[in-house]
């Protein structure tokens, strides 16, 4: 689970605790975190090897939510209704969130789902779609998972692969950082070390 600074830190969470309520009643952080991992790399793979690449747009995003979060939380696939930051970074204000989602699947889909581009130029809008949906953020949780699972679906429906596994999480990390921050040159390098 990932540690935010949260509106309301203990929103959606067992009170006295920042244990996020969840459908097997858990309320140990270790347990949850453990039981999550689990489920959602489960759903995770159903999600990628059966969910189609169509009517893509921010309700198909928070669908892929819904799939891997669902067995795990009531609010799975549902924007978060409080404001979030990570490591410094602020993310979207949540009375935004449907506005720009929509807006940046609406940009997606007249990029034709980054098809029929160069490589160049498929790296360098695939780094800032990514960056654009992280800082988005829509989600109390999940957020990263959610993202690279899309991204994983994307690419491959432009004829390409991507596979996060061998990627460094830290180093994606860092580059999501320097991304807000206003350079996305480490992000485009890791993707285009990523893309077959």
């Amino acid at each position: 689970m990932a540690v935010y600074n949260i509106d309301g830190c203990q929103d959606s969470c067992y009170p006295g605790t920042t244990v996020l309520v969840n459908k097997l009643n858990i309320r140990d952080q270790k347990s949850l975190t453990n039981a999550e991992s689990i489920l959602v790399t489960s759903c995770s793979a159903k999600v990628e090897k059966y969910m189609k690449f169509q009517k893509v747009d921010f309700e198909f995003y928070k669908n892929i939510h819904k799939q891997i979060f669902g067995d795990l939380y009531e609010w799975a696939g549902q924007l978060r209704k409080i404001n979030i930051s990570k490591k410094g970074t602020v993310f979207c204000e949540y009375t935004e969130l449907e506005k720009i989602g929509k807006l940046k699947f609406q940009r997606l889909k007249n990029y034709n789902y980054l098809r029929d581009m160069s490589d160049m130029d498929f790296i360098n809008e695939l780094a800032d779609l990514y960056h654009e949906l992280n800082m988005l953020h829509p989600f109390r949780e999940g957020n990263g998972r959610t993202l690279r699972l899309f991204i994983t679906l994307l690419v491959r429906n432009t004829g390409r692969d991507i596979n996060f596994a061998e990627c460094d999480a830290d180093l994606l990390t860092i580059a999501t950082i320097k991304a807000a921050q206003g350079d996305e040159t480490m992000l485009k390098m890791v993707f285009s070390e990523m893309i077959i």
